[in-house]
């Protein structure tokens, strides 16, 4: 047998926006379908604190039929040191002997199918006039989202706000040829997001930094810098208020921070989580009903989207012999 190898060079050639929301597609269709195996992720804090803390998110498909695991580090402050915030591999499978196929940089794969799963809900939920993006947070997954959010939506107006003003910045002046117009840097999140019809909130605060006050009729909003339990980027009146879904309903009913918090508060119940992307591009179940709605998708990621993903850079990279193989 011979193990691919992909490192985060390869991923970033073969797998550009447009290609991964198609695949992010595949992957919350066949989650609402029924035919995968997702167990919640586990995750362990670890020791050096920080709200630095080690997960595994392994998991099986039927269509490809194919099986394997993720295993991350997550540092959030890595980012303010010029690292990816998520380290690690996707360990990739094969269904007819159960033979290891490929070894996926994981952390290029999840800085992509982050943003481009919020692409993917921002075209299902969003008014389809939506234009005026503010970013909340100028990491790397600000960077991601720019992209994806370029991909499905024309863009009028892009912002930008950080808790750091250099950072933000420099990500205006890094980032300039990503965007179809000027990135403004804003002075506070309330300047951000006024009147802005597409908000992403791509930050590491364990705290909420946005209000629903602060949030114009129409919006439309991917919640995806906090990922556990105990972390929430919005506040409980903001969920109460938006229609709000989800990639994976198991897993937002455990870790998903902001419906958790408001759920706490007695502001809302399971219920409110309405469906799943895959079930709204499914038909099963509605998504937005009129413009004047706000839209919530809460951003966890699942097993499925870094399948899809792997199997599609190996049989990419099989295809035009890229990468390394090694015998196993």
């Amino acid at each position: 047998m011979a193990l691919q190898i992909i490192d985060r060079d390869l991923v970033r050639k073969l797998l550009p926006m447009e290609t991964c929301i198609g695949l992010m597609e595949t992957a919350m269709l066949q989650t609402a379908a029924g035919t995968t195996c997702q167990p919640p992720r586990w995750i362990i804090d670890l020791p050096a604190g920080e709200g630095k803390c080690f997960g595994l998110m392994p998991g099986a498909m039927a269509e490809p039929e194919i099986f394997g695991a993720k295993l991350t580090a997550v540092y959030p402050q890595n980012g303010a040191k010029g690292f990816q915030s998520h380290q690690g591999t996707i360990v990739l499978f094969e269904a007819e002997i159960g033979a290891p196929v490929a070894i996926v940089h994981g952390g290029e794969v999840t800085a992509i199918r982050t943003a481009a799963a919020s692409g993917l809900a921002t075209r299902v939920l969003s008014n389809p006039g939506a234009g005026d993006l503010a970013i909340l947070g100028c990491g790397e997954q600000a960077r991601e989202h720019l992209v994806s959010m370029s991909c499905v939506r024309t863009l009028q107006r892009v912002r930008v706000w950080g808790r750091n003003p250099a950072r933000a910045q420099a990500f205006a002046r890094e980032n300039a040829s990503s965007s179809p117009v000027p990135i403004e840097v804003c002075a506070s999140v309330e300047e951000t997001v006024r009147d802005a019809d597409l908000i992403c909130t791509v930050s590491a605060a364990a705290e909420p930094i946005l209000e629903s006050a602060h949030v114009a009729d129409g919006a439309h909003l991917n919640v995806v810098g906090s990922s556990v339990a105990a972390a929430a980027e919005i506040g409980n009146e903001l969920v109460r208020r938006a229609r709000f879904f989800v990639d994976y309903r198991p897993s937002a009913l455990l870790q998903a921070g902001e419906f958790l918090a408001a759920k706490r508060a007695g502001m809302v119940d399971d219920a409110h989580i309405l469906a799943e992307v895959g079930e709204v591009l499914a038909g099963s179940n509605p998504g937005r009903q009129n413009g004047e709605e706000v839209t919530i998708y809460k951003s966890l990621g699942i097993p499925a989207e870094d399948l899809v993903c792997a199997n599609y850079l190996l049989q990419t990279a099989q295809a035009r012999n890229l990468g390394d193989r090694i015998a196993f």
